[in-house]
C-alpha cells in the first residue's frame, strides 16, 4: 500500500491563521452577498439611468466576488477552512437595502451603497485588527477597501446634485 506524504497546509502560527480568519471571514461573507444583492439589483433597476446602473452593478458583482476570493484564498492559505455557503452568508449577513423586485434607479443606487458600507464596516474593522496579528492579510484588506471606496464613489456619483 503506498504512503502518500504531505507538507503541512501552512507555515503559519495556527493564533496567526485563527486571528486572520477571525477578520477576514466576515469580509467574505459581506462581499458575497454584495454580490448576490447586486446581481439582483442589476436586473431589477429601472429608470432613466438605467443601462448606466444596469452596466456599473455588473463592475460592482465581479469586483465583490474577486475580493471575496482573495479574501478567502488568504484564509485557506493560512490553513482554515472557508464556509461562504449561501445559508452560512445568510445567517452572517445584515440584511440587504436591495429590493426583491422592480426598483427605480435611485432606490438601487442607494440600496447598493447601503451594502458597500455594512461591508466596508468589516473590511476596517479587519485592517484595525489585523494591524498586529497580519501584515499580509491586512494588505488584502487595505486592497478591498479601496476598490469598495472606489465604486462606492462611482455610485454616490449618480446621486449627486
Amino acid at each position: 500500500m503506498p504512503t502518500t506524504k504531505t507538507t503541512p497546509i501552512a507555515a503559519v502560527d495556527p493564533t496567526v491563521a485563527a486571528g486572520s480568519a477571525q477578520f477576514l471571514t466576515p469580509v467574505v461573507h459581506g462581499l458575497q452577498a454584495l454580490a448576490v444583492n447586486g446581481k439582483q439589483a442589476h436586473w431589477n433597476v429601472r429608470g432613466s439611468n438605467f443601462i448606466a446602473i444596469h452596466t456599473f452593478l455588473d463592475t460592482v458583482v465581479e469586483h465583490a466576488q474577486g475580493w471575496a476570493d482573495d479574501a478567502a484564498e488568504r484564509v485557506v492559505a493560512l490553513g482554515l477552512p472557508i464556509d461562504a455557503r449561501v445559508s452560512t452568508i445568510a445567517e452572517h449577513v445584515a440584511a440587504t437595502g436591495v429590493d426583491a423586485g422592480f426598483s427605480q434607479w435611485q432606490d438601487t443606487v442607494r440600496g447598493i451603497i447601503a451594502d458597500i458600507d455594512k461591508v466596508g464596516a468589516d473590511v476596517q474593522a479587519a485592517i484595525d485588527g489585523l494591524d498586529e496579528i497580519d501584515l499580509t492579510s491586512q494588505d488584502i484588506a487595505i486592497a478591498i477597501k479601496e476598490g469598495l471606496d472606489k465604486d462606492r464613489w462611482f455610485l454616490v456619483a449618480h446621486l449627486a446634485e
